[in-house]
């Protein structure tokens, strides 16, 4: 089993790679999702945010408020990190179980958006960094997720630089192009993806 991190900073075009790897047959585990799952109604993960938010986190139909708690969170570090300390390790222990049920020959790929800045690429055998200019992502939020400029700034701001996502490569994709030129990238590293997973075999 070959274990990939593959991480990219907002508007990368990440998920993106991440679906064509899938559509090839890598084992995609999305932390995103799994983020999603573990603080659903009735988990301890939920259960466990709004002890630490109170219950003005939740909507009325008892999910979480996404987009409530991002308020409270995104300008305050030291409740994101609170939060963080919340979902990462049951992210984590998700994650795991996932991998382990994966076959021994198969590629997994961890769909990490945070993987640069929580210094976790020491977890993966390859770490893939999916690579395109600040401009070119404030440019597709903008302009393709209909994001508010000042949004789009801050939502970057808040991640890794590219220069640090680059420095925790083994793998570079360049997406600063267009869909047709991330096709031929994407085929290539699964190439190289498989033959490296046969050789641990």
């Amino acid at each position: 089993m070959l274990s990939v991190g593959l991480t990219g900073g907002i508007g990368a075009g990440k998920s993106e790679v991440s679906r064509l790897l899938g559509a090839y047959g890598a084992v995609i585990v999305d932390a995103d999702r799994i983020a999603r799952e573990v603080v659903e109604p009735g988990t301890e993960g939920l259960a466990a945010v709004v002890a630490e938010f109170g219950e003005e986190v939740l909507a009325p139909d008892g999910t979480l408020d996404r987009p409530r708690l991002g308020s409270i969170v995104f300008g305050d570090p030291e409740k994101l990190k609170a939060l963080n300390a919340i979902v990462h390790p049951l992210v984590g222990v998700r994650s795991a179980e996932l991998q382990r049920a994966a076959g021994e020959d198969a590629v997994v790929v961890h769909d990490v958006p945070l993987l640069a800045e929580n210094g976790l690429a020491p977890l993966y055998d390859l770490v893939v960094v999916v690579d395109a200019s600040p401009a070119t992502q404030l440019d597709r939020l903008v302009r393709l997720r209909g994001m508010d400029e000042e949004d789009a700034r801050g939502r970057m701001a808040a991640q890794a630089t590219r220069e640090q996502r680059l420095a925790v490569a083994d793998i570079v994709i360049d997406n600063d192009g267009p869909l047709e030129k991330l096709e031929p990238q994407v085929a290539e590293v699964w190439r190289r993806l498989g033959e490296r997973a046969g050789g641990r075999a």
